[in-house]
């Protein structure tokens, strides 16, 4: 039977040696009366020593010899418990103490017992020193951490963060409401701004995983704070989100002796920072809303190409949109138009004057100049201004039927020449309530090439409107010279070259010789 034991006793030995973390063997000594009187360290890991940096020396030595303060305590008790029953157990916060020269008096651990063998597998981990240094950073920094679950809806805070709310501990972590009202009004766009940073990713890669950091104000009891929250956000395999690290800096004293130089130049780059996240917003907004086709696409008796190109040097995208559809009754509709401003205003704009104008065709309005009638008084009634030109094509007579609202007249390309269609009347559109717009008929044959757009294509703050639109009509005439049978995708990589200052949005539209 010794044998037996001594055999098992070698075999533990040799695989705890190779254990990265410290724990022990112990094997249960019994008195006369068969009761549990000590324990003997059997087995030690490679890794990890004690309080008085014994490592493998304690093998063979018993627990009341090395430390005998633990006799008769909670984890003498523990560890009894333990063999008794069969389970394993733990103590969370295991405070030892211990009056010796060269060791601290006071320690916490997280100790776990685990019946092996017929002895007891113990770790002792411990946490008061992580603890302390945790302590000591958090105060020196002014900082603190949260966790915050998206599963379960849990959060933890550190004892910093406690610290920098002011809060009792006993309370627990702020719930999010509280944190939300708790932050000064005018910062709160700034802080919304960095929940969208974590849920879409970085302006530079879309979807991938994103670190939001951002300088918050908010009410604290009496006084105001500046917080820099640093945070990002953990996902699982199939890009769920799951949960929110946070760490927390309290910058109050830097932010009331910064210069008003330094001040200014924060929120000048914070308004950059809005303006770069309402350009994304705005930009996914205009896809959603009028999806550019990639490659030509049919309609009753034409063939045609979209582009769309936002401006170079604008980080806010603009109002540009357009509308090319075949109707119930074998006409085509063709339209482009520009809503004044930049952003989600612009944006917001486009998106009523789009959804309005296939609503009134849905039911049966085809008369452009009507058309273009409803949308202005729609824009004065929004408060907003813009341009359109909208044209309804006849393929069995291939005649376009169009008019205009402050918006440039179609070019009109054939036989290697291309030329502006005539400048018909027609005001701004939300300029006044009363405005009317003309329409005119246009003949097409087979093989023309009708394009309408936005200024971007043409304007250029350093070239003249003309210079550019020539240039324009040469593309256009070379793509109807004699022998291009598709004019379409070359037109459409000739016409994409962005403008510096303004979008560019472009409808190009062939004949076909068959409607």
């Amino acid at each position: 039977m010794a044998d037996d034991a001594d055999a098992i006793t070698a075999v533990v030995r040799e695989i705890l040696a190779v254990v990265p973390a410290g724990c022990t063997w112990l094997r249960p000594v019994h008195d006369a009366a068969g009761e549990v009187s000590d324990f003997l360290v059997a087995a030690t890991s490679g890794a990890g020593a004690d309080l008085y940096g014994l490592g493998a020396a304690r093998v063979g030595r018993s627990i009341t010899q090395l430390y005998p303060t633990v006799a008769g305590g909670p984890l003498w008790a523990l560890y009894l418990r333990v063999l008794r029953t069969g389970a394993p157990a733990a103590l969370d916060d295991f405070r030892f103490a211990q009056h010796s020269a060269g060791v601290a008096t006071d320690s916490s651990f997280v100790i776990s017992a685990h019946p092996v063998l017929g002895g007891l597998l113990v770790w002792w981990e411990r946490v008061d020193e992580a603890r302390r240094r945790l302590d000591r950073t958090e105060s020196l920094g002014s900082l603190g951490w949260s966790e915050y679950d998206l599963v379960t809806g849990q959060m933890e805070w550190s004892p910093g963060l406690y610290r920098i709310f002011e809060r009792d501990p006993a309370l627990g972590p702020m719930p999010l409401a509280e944190q939300s009202a708790a932050v000064v009004p005018e910062d709160r766009p700034l802080a919304q701004l960095s929940w969208q940073t974590l849920d879409s990713g970085s302006p530079t890669r879309p979807g991938a995983g994103a670190t939001a950091d951002v300088t918050v104000r908010f009410q604290v009891g009496d006084a105001v704070k500046h917080l820099r929250v640093l945070s990002d956000l953990a996902r699982d395999a199939g890009g769920a989100p799951l949960k929110i690290y946070a760490v927390v800096q309290d910058v109050t004293a830097r932010e009331r002796s910064r210069s008003a130089i330094e001040r200014l130049s924060d929120q000048l780059h914070t308004r950059e920072m809005t303006a770069l996240a309402e350009h994304r917003l705005a930009a996914q907004l205009q896809q959603l809303i009028q999806p550019v086709p990639r490659e030509p696409f049919p309609l009753n008796g034409l063939r045609a190409t979209v582009g769309y190109l936002p401006a170079e040097s604008a980080l806010r995208v603009g109002g540009d949109w357009y509308h090319a559809q075949t109707l119930a009754d074998g006409s085509v509709v063709l339209a482009v138009g520009d809503v004044s401003g930049h952003g989600l205003e612009a944006a917001n704009g486009m998106a009523h004057l789009r959804f309005a104008l296939v609503a009134w065709l849905s039911i049966g309005i085809r008369e452009p100049g009507t058309l273009l009638g409803h949308m202005n008084r729609l824009c004065v009634q929004l408060g907003i201004t813009g341009t359109a030109v909208v044209g309804v094509y006849d393929a069995a007579g291939r005649r376009l039927t169009w008019a205009r609202a402050g918006h440039r007249p179609p070019l009109l390309a054939r036989g290697g020449t291309a030329a502006e269609l005539p400048l018909t009347p027609g005001l701004l559109l939300g300029a006044a309530a009363d405005a009317g717009y003309p329409a005119v008929r246009t003949a097409l044959e087979p093989g023309d090439v009708v394009l309408l757009y936005t200024d971007g294509l043409v304007e250029r703050r350093t070239m003249e409107v003309g210079t550019h639109l020539d240039w324009v009509k040469a593309a256009l005439s070379a793509a109807t010279e004699p022998g291009v049978t598709d004019p379409l995708p070359g037109l459409r990589k000739l016409l994409c070259r962005p403008s510096p200052d303004d979008d560019t949005c472009t409808l190009a539209v062939q004949v076909l010789a068959d409607p």
